[in-house]
């Protein structure tokens, strides 16, 4: 579809294409895992707001959440996954097209 159209935006991933789910995501291909606090402080979100937009992404398979004790703390960490960072790619893809394209 976006061979015959560069500016159709369907193929857009909805699931990647939110602003802060956009933070995250970019985040994650650089830091993965993410500790949950770190992961807030970089995205700029609230612990319930990054919670909400951390479970669409879990449902997509796009990231792995690990929760687990470091002494007596609990401590949330957020991995990229394989299929996360195939989404990612394919984001960055579309995205490029469609600035091509508008040149």
């Amino acid at each position: 579809m976006a061979s015959e159209n560069p500016f159709d935006h369907n193929d857009i991933d909805d699931v990647i294409h939110g602003r802060l789910r956009l933070g995250i995501m970019a985040y994650l291909t650089s830091v993965s895992p993410a500790i949950f606090g770190e992961l807030k402080d970089k995205v700029g979100a609230t612990d319930g707001n990054l919670s909400t937009h951390l479970r669409k992404l879990e449902e997509a398979g796009y990231v792995r959440i690990e929760k687990r004790f470091v002494g007596k703390r609990p401590q949330t960490r957020v991995f990229l996954t394989e299929a996360g960072r195939a989404g990612w790619m394919a984001w960055l893809d579309r995205m490029q097209a469609l600035m091509r394209a508008a040149e």
